[in-house]
């Protein structure tokens, strides 16, 4: 086994080359870092595959106030209103520091930034670029932004599989890649590792996203929360592909409608129709698709011919399917696209555990509650990767122990769980599908083998969902289909000292990550 380099032992090492991993990076420049990726970057990161773009109240007749409350509303009452406030406050801001990075976001004519209106929002604040290929540009400027600044070692073709701890926190990450090991001797780790998609069986996400980075921070006995809620997107693009191209929610934004095989608009005359939340229209489809119908996205009455102007990245991706969207209908269904919950974390998103901080996707901020607000993920990366940095910087760790030998864990493999994993902890829930889950993922996940860690983190779904007696946001069971007071609360959830099983529990909205270790 390898170990880093005399001159980087000791660095902070970022785990992720996604959205939050670089901007992570770029801020502690120019101090050192070490930026670990599995794959190349601009390759597998779902930041890139972003259509929508990024929340900000920059319009005229706007205001952050106005993007808290959209943010709290779609929350569904577990968002921390404080982390609300203040990064939809800095959303202007993160604008800006994007765009001296080199991003270049669509204006007007008048040169005012081009907005555009997503579903849950009260006024158009999707800040874009290139219509629907925000992701990939934004994605662009950061890795040339990453590649240019001399402080930042990126190492590509590395997966962590364990985060070492002693009695002082983090003491480095065990990584690995086809042919070799790696032991990075660290007391400072952010995960930036993204989300869970590629747990199951329909997703938009990228496949290698089955939750690594939750699995490295439970394992390490860090707090998770918010485990159950899951946000499955209602326009993935139905033609077999995995993963599923995504048809954005901004083309509803443009007036596009959901229809079934016979013409019919089933979301009609239901509230906000196509632009309810996201999980009221995923389940609408997912219902209107259990009831034997197919569901088609319709376009062409709103945008005709102008689609391919607005959505050239979906444009190219239907016609790639034989779909032309200017002249046909674009079948669709939901499939999973986001996970609300994820490693607990204070506003500066520092984690339970001395020395692990995490940001993105794979943190629990508190920004999102239950049910994610569209296009409030990229901004989230952007504005807690600051935080971050802010507070890693003023960190100064402990020594270094000595370096030990340490068994490399399998590498992680999710392909007998993604059927399962999918029916049982779908767009509906109930307490026998949730059990039968319970059941499966448990000796899966504490057996070691490649299966155990993505068995951990489905596990920790399924023991939050069955705890969870209500209907909430991204959590939906059918047997508990309305929301409870009593249920305002989050879950928590880690692994119990043994190593052989979950410990979850019930904690008041207010509570902070800090205070979760003990007795969790």
């Amino acid at each position: 086994m390898q170990t880093m380099r005399s001159e980087l032992t000791g660095c902070p090492v970022i785990i992720g080359g996604g959205l939050a991993g670089l901007m992570t990076a770029l801020r502690l420049a120019p101090r050192p870092v070490i930026l670990l990726a599995k794959v190349p970057l601009n390759e597998g990161a779902a930041s890139a595959w972003a259509q929508g773009g990024i929340a900000a109240a920059v319009g005229e007749d706007d205001r952050p106030a106005l993007h808290a409350a959209d943010t709290l509303a779609a929350g569904d009452g577990l968002n921390d209103p404080i982390v609300v406030s203040r990064i939809a406050a800095a959303a202007p801001a993160a604008i800006i520091e994007l765009e001296r990075h080199g991003v270049v976001f669509d204006r007007d004519k008048a040169g005012r930034l081009a907005l555009g209106l997503e579903a849950a929002h009260a006024r158009r604040r999707i800040v874009h670029v290139a219509g629907d290929g925000t992701g990939a540009a934004i994605m662009r400027a950061l890795v040339a932004a990453v590649q240019a600044t001399p402080s930042i070692t990126v190492i590509e073709g590395l997966e962590a599989r364990r985060l070492l701890i002693d009695d002082r926190g983090i003491a480095g990450v065990l990584a690995a890649g086809p042919s070799d090991a790696c032991l990075l001797q660290t007391r400072r780790v952010v995960l930036a590792t993204g989300g869970l998609g590629g747990l199951y069986a329909h997703t938009t996400n990228p496949l290698g996203a089955i939750g690594q980075g939750l699995a490295l921070a439970a394992r390490a006995g860090a707090a998770l929360a918010d485990m159950e809620f899951v946000q499955f997107h209602p326009t993935a693009l139905d033609v077999g592909l995995d993963p599923m191209p995504l048809v954005s929610e901004a083309v509803r934004g443009e007036g596009a409608v959901l229809v079934d095989e016979t013409g019919a608009r089933f979301m009609a005359g239901k509230g906000h129709g196509e632009l309810e939340p996201r999980d009221v229209v995923s389940r609408a489809v997912a219902a209107h698709i259990a009831a034997g119908h197919r569901v088609f996205l319709d376009a062409r009455p709103a945008l005709g011919a102008d689609f391919v102007k607005h959505f050239p990245g979906i444009t190219a991706r239907c016609r790639a399917a034989g779909i032309d969207p200017v002249r046909q209908a674009i079948p669709v269904r939901p499939a999973v696209h986001y996970h609300m919950g994820g490693i607990a974390v204070d506003g500066e998103g520092r984690s339970t555990i001395e020395g692990l901080w995490a940001c993105g996707e794979v943190a629990a901020s508190g920004l999102h509650g239950a049910n994610r607000l569209a296009s409030n993920s990229l901004l989230e990366a952007v504005v807690m990767a600051s935080a971050v940095a802010d507070s890693l910087g003023n960190i100064e760790p402990a020594p270094l122990p000595a370096a030990r030998p340490v068994a490399l864990p399998s590498a992680p493999d999710v392909k007998a769980l993604r059927g399962p994993i999918g029916e049982r902890l779908g767009v509906v829930r109930d307490r026998a599908g949730l059990e039968r889950a319970v059941d499966h993922l448990q000796p899966l996940a504490f057996k070691g083998g490649s299966a155990a860690d993505p068995a951990l983190v489905a596990l920790m779904i399924a023991t939050a969902a069955l705890a969870r007696e209500e209907s909430r946001g991204g959590h939906w069971r059918a047997d508990f289909p309305q929301t409870s007071p009593a249920w305002a609360r989050r879950l928590v959830q880690r692994v119990h000292d043994t190593g052989t099983r979950l410990v979850c529990r019930a904690v008041p909205l207010s509570t902070v990550p800090q205070p979760l270790v003990a007795g969790a």
